[in-house]
């Protein structure tokens, strides 16, 4: 009975996650702005963990195990890059909320900030996430080769950043020019925050379950803590028409790089 609410319930948790970020990308951002996410991060990060488990690269040598759902190539359960997309779209919502003001100078400045601050926000959920999934006592993938973090590679966290990064820095280069992706306001990002918030806190029972306290004090510091500051920095008020058509029909100006691994 454990092992099949262990399995069946983690398929269950991340296509729920799925749906609700979805639902909630509709109806704030829009189809478009949505998809313009949603794609990147479903192949960057797809294409990131088949590499990764057939070569190592860019995370290290692991493989994951059954009670994933599904795997794709027999390596990769598909609940895994659905993950990666409503993580990532939560992640980078709050930081872009935190970071980017598009009524400011250095626009470019911030929108790579906000990138930067949404890969760091995905790495340290991982932080408190990985050690945990991968040790308890139905462990859903594991490393061939264990690392020196608490078993993992320090290798891993660098992929994850780098992953992010990918698919984040595209996103934003398809989002110019789209006023509804310009500002949120506090309201807002509430769904992305809790989202982030919940999942956060299902890796910190599972990590606190395994003994690894340091590692949930991390993932407050570089991880939790950010995400929650982020939220209070945003705009407490959503812009109005006539900011978002100003913004619209202003020349664009913004460079943003696509970090490569």
């Amino acid at each position: 009975m454990f092992q099949w609410s262990m399995a069946g319930g983690g398929v269950v948790y991340i296509l729920l996650g799925t749906v609700a970020v979805a639902l909630y990308g509709i109806r704030t951002l829009g189809a478009q702005a949505l998809l313009a996410f949603l794609v990147p991060a479903i192949a960057v990060s797809l294409s990131c963990e088949l590499l990764g488990t057939s070569s190592g690269f860019p995370f290290g040598d692991y493989s994951y195990l059954n009670g994933l759902g599904y795997k794709i190539a027999g390596l990769v359960p598909f609940t895994i890059p659905l993950s990666w997309f409503y993580l990532g779209l939560s992640a980078y919502l709050l930081a872009r909320g935190g970071c980017y003001r598009p009524n400011q100078p250095f626009r470019g400045l911030q929108l790579l900030a906000s990138v930067a601050l949404g890969s760091v926000l995905l790495m340290a959920w991982d932080f408190v996430l990985d050690p945990a999934m991968s040790q308890t006592a139905m462990p859903f993938w594991y490393w061939h080769q264990p690392g020196e973090f608490f078993g993992m590679p320090y290798q891993n966290f660098f992929g994850w950043f780098g992953t992010g990064v990918v698919f984040m820095g595209i996103a934003t280069l398809l989002w110019r020019g789209n006023p509804r992706v310009e500002g949120w306001s506090r309201s807002q990002l509430t769904t992305p925050l809790v989202v982030y918030l919940a999942n956060f806190t299902f890796a910190a029972v599972m990590s606190m379950a395994a003994g690894f306290w340091l590692l949930i004090l991390l993932g407050l510091l570089v991880g939790a803590g950010p995400a929650i500051l982020c939220w209070r920095r945003s705009d407490p008020e959503p812009m109005v028409e006539a900011d978002l058509s100003e913004i619209a029909q202003a020349e664009p100006a913004v460079s943003v790089g696509v970090a490569t691994k």
